[in-house]
């Protein structure tokens, strides 16, 4: 037990403070440990408090190249002892996706700094969080890491709304996500769109990868360049720029207008048939079960992608070196499935690795 919650603290990498003066300047503070310019800036880009249209966003999260980020920010009431400070953001960095725990602690590090006005117990919290995985204090309220299970994180989202949003189009994204597609979503609330993006790797649940979730990324170079270097992924933006950058998606949801386009490029791989009719029909049928919670529609969809690597069994084979499994594509061929049925088996083999050059 000692091992699993030690494995669990050490999860965290940094926190960092940022503050708004009077003046209406945004400046990077503190932070402990140390952290690199890159995450500075781009840490600075997504704490709302630079933002030209002065909305405040509470919390915020996303990931740049294998961190993590989670911000809270807040207002700084006339009561608080920080007289020159209107708003402040507390970021943490860290290598796992669970935005309910970050949210629980955030919180408490944002009373603390209201309080205090100094990022000294700030930081006595953090260690202790990362050392023993709790902190606790009469006034700020108490934080256990063990309180927030990295499974619950994943099952927060629903499925049922995505299903009453896009109904049966809801297999495009089932489909796109099996075959390790670049997925782009787009709606001018950052709210919208994290609930949205953070929802879908659960469509895969037999993968259980949030690794290839950026719920809030900006068109800038770094950015952008960190996610053309991943296979497939789910993007998240708030600037309806996106949609002209094809070059960024294999699949395209306008949230804010319930659309999902496919980017002609990934047409073939994308091809519907008589399987994704039976798929999306289940899915929405299981979604629309008013007796059946989300983790039950994603047990239902989890098991029909099972059946689907059933089908694919009987074509696959050991490689000559004995190392993994490849696909035998002239029996696949020779089980005569439906068009659209076999090019789609061909491409999740090809998603999973399973072809030979």
């Amino acid at each position: 037990m000692a091992a699993a919650e030690a494995t669990d603290t050490q999860l965290m990498l940094g926190v960092g403070l940022i503050e708004k003066d009077t003046n209406g300047e945004v400046l990077w503070v503190w932070c402990y440990p140390s952290t690199t310019a890159t995450l500075r800036n781009l840490l600075l880009r997504k704490c709302c408090l630079t933002d030209e249209n002065k909305l405040l966003h509470p919390f915020v999260f996303g990931q740049y190249r294998r961190t993590w980020f989670y911000i809270t920010t807040v207002e700084v009431p006339d009561s608080s002892v920080l007289k020159k400070v209107t708003h402040f953001s507390i970021v943490l960095t860290a290598k796992d996706f669970n935005p309910e725990k970050y949210a629980a602690f955030t919180r408490i590090l944002c009373r603390m700094y209201l309080k205090h006005g100094s990022p000294v117990k700030m930081m006595e919290s953090y260690i202790a969080v990362l050392t023993k995985g709790i902190c606790q204090s009469e006034e700020n309220g108490s934080f256990l890491t063990k309180d927030f299970d990295a499974r619950k994180a994943y099952l927060a989202g629903s499925i049922k709304d995505i299903v009453s949003q896009f109904g049966m189009e809801t297999v495009i994204l089932h489909t796109a996500l099996m075959l390790k597609k670049r997925i782009v979503v787009y709606h001018p609330k950052i709210e919208a769109v994290q609930a949205f993006t953070r929802t879908l790797p659960a469509l895969v649940w037999h993968r259980q990868d949030w690794t290839i979730l950026h719920s809030y990324v900006h068109l800038e170079a770094d950015e952008l360049e960190a996610l053309q270097l991943c296979t497939g992924y789910i993007a998240g933006f708030v600037d309806s720029e996106v949609s002209n950058r094809s070059d960024l998606y294999d699949v395209f949801v306008n949230l804010a207008d319930s659309e999902i386009t496919i980017a002609p490029l990934a047409k073939e791989a994308m091809t519907m048939g008589k399987l994704h009719k039976e798929i999306g029909q289940l899915i929405v049928q299981s979604a629309e079960d008013p007796e059946k919670s989300d983790g039950q529609v994603i047990q239902d969809i989890s098991l029909k992608t099972k059946e689907i690597f059933t089908n694919l069994a009987p074509f696959s084979e050991v490689s000559g070196d004995g190392e993994k499994l490849v696909l035998n594509f002239e029996a696949l061929r020779q089980r005569r499935f439906p068009p659209a049925t076999e090019n789609f088996l061909y491409h999740l083999a090809a998603a999973e690795q399973m072809l030979t050059i």
